[in-house]
């Protein structure tokens, strides 16, 4: 959380909230126990405090008591379950040539999700109001209030200031650096609002729904290449700054002198890239009717068996593959999972990477290896951010809130504004205002 954004500490927020109330409530949000007398085995407490935290959180529309389904003699056993009305949370998935949404309720049950064609280099204005139309209607159409929308996750295809909530520098995307998209949605759904890279929510997306072990690797190859990792504690990790994870920027083995969009040349991104294949090949990424032309093109290409395609492919994977071992030996993971256009041709590129990271890393970082495509279907990016959405809601600020049913107060990393706080401008010169 911005440490000038006019919120209470995270500090603060936990200390109103009652300890064993959090006790009880992260053993309902585990499974770890469904009833209350499995709550005071677990948890140490007395039954009578385990049954006022619970009245307490049933009565706060948090937690919902219900007859158990399961067949038995007598009156049927009462369970605990998040209640399907304590909350929506929202996640959105920036991509080129669209963007994807979702809305899901606290327990991670998805309820509907959709995709607004936008191109990125719109601009952000343009692509963040389309979004927001889209999940105006969302939650209209599946009787979502607006007023319990309690956070909102957008995932940006580039490098992304975590605590600020915008990106920064990113190629491809005119009009997005150091714009200020946590402001601009926080201001239309008067919720927390939290920017993160596209693939870190990929890759915890993988971790929390895919159950890919951890550490997680997941590399996304689409316009460009990008990695996020999933420590072994089940955390994103952004390094210092959040530029964690932008390896399509490293020097290819292969890179010779081709000029890549950051000015550089030989940059693994500018000659292994879902977008540099097509243009090796002379497929058009997108045409005014299909903005997955190339995909598609390449697709039955390499199926045909197509000798340049088949070569093109498996030639971007070999490089991509080179990188990854290198980040094979920096992280030790468990699991790699390839991600993007390109994993769509499982045999031919998870086969070349294979080869190239057995080749080049060492057997004790490998000997548990697994390397995969993605299971998702490009939604791996809308499951991170719905899980880092409910971790955030039930958090202790989160909590808090929820007592207190205020969805637009404060929210974690990443999150800006505050209810009642004037307009400011930003570090970049946008002016951003409050949604009070």
């Amino acid at each position: 959380m911005h440490k000038d954004d006019g919120w209470a500490e995270e500090s603060s927020a936990s200390a109103s909230v009652p300890l064993a109330l959090r006790r009880v409530l992260g053993l309902v949000i585990s499974g770890e126990a469904t009833n209350r007398a499995e709550l005071a085995r677990r948890s140490g407490l007395a039954r009578s405090t385990v049954g006022q935290q619970v009245e307490n959180l049933v009565g706060n529309g948090i937690l919902q008591e219900v007859e158990s389904r399961r067949s038995v003699r007598g009156r049927p056993p009462r369970v605990l379950t998040i209640s399907p009305q304590a909350g929506t949370v929202v996640a959105v998935d920036v991509d080129t040539t669209a963007s994807h949404v979702a809305i899901a309720d606290l327990s991670r049950r998805l309820i509907a999700q959709d995709t607004v064609a936008v191109r990125i280099d719109a601009g952000p204005r343009i692509v963040l109001d389309a979004v927001s139309e889209l999940l105006r209607r969302l939650l209209a159409e599946y009787d979502r209030a607006p007023g319990r929308v309690r956070e909102v996750v957008v995932g940006l295809p580039g490098p992304v200031d975590f605590q600020q909530g915008c990106a920064v520098q990113p190629t491809g995307m005119p009009g997005w650096d150091g714009y200020p998209v946590a402001e601009h949605l926080r201001e239309r759904f008067r919720a927390p609002v939290v920017v993160d890279n596209d693939v870190n929510l990929m890759a915890l997306g993988e971790a929390e729904q895919g159950g890919a072990e951890m550490p997680l690797l997941c590399i996304k190859i689409a316009s460009g290449i990008g990695a996020g990792l999933v420590t072994a504690g089940g955390d994103v990790y952004r390094g210092a700054d959040g530029a964690a994870g932008d390896i399509g920027h490293t020097r290819a083995v292969s890179g010779g002198n081709v000029l890549c969009v950051c000015g550089n040349v030989g940059c693994v991104g500018a000659i292994a890239s879902h977008r540099a294949v097509l243009r090796g090949l002379g497929i058009p990424e997108s045409t005014d009717d299909d903005p997955l032309h190339g995909t598609r093109v390449l697709a039955q290409r390499v199926a045909d068996s197509d000798p340049a395609a088949l070569h093109a492919v498996r030639q971007a994977a070999t490089e991509v593959g080179e990188v990854v071992a290198v980040l094979v030996h920096m992280f030790n993971p468990r699991s790699i999972i390839l991600a993007g256009p390109l994993s769509e041709l499982r045999d031919d590129l998870v086969s070349a990477v294979r080869a190239a990271v057995y080749q080049r890393a060492l057997p004790l970082a490998t000997r548990k290896l697994t390397i995969t495509a993605t299971q998702l279907k490009g939604r791996s990016g809308l499951h991170g951010g719905i899980a880092l959405a409910t971790r955030d809601v039930f958090g202790p600020a989160g909590i808090a809130r929820l007592l207190a049913d205020e969805p637009g107060a404060a929210g974690s990393s990443g999150s800006s504004g505050s209810p009642t706080s004037p307009p400011r401008p930003s570090p970049d010169g946008y002016q951003a205002t409050g949604a009070g």
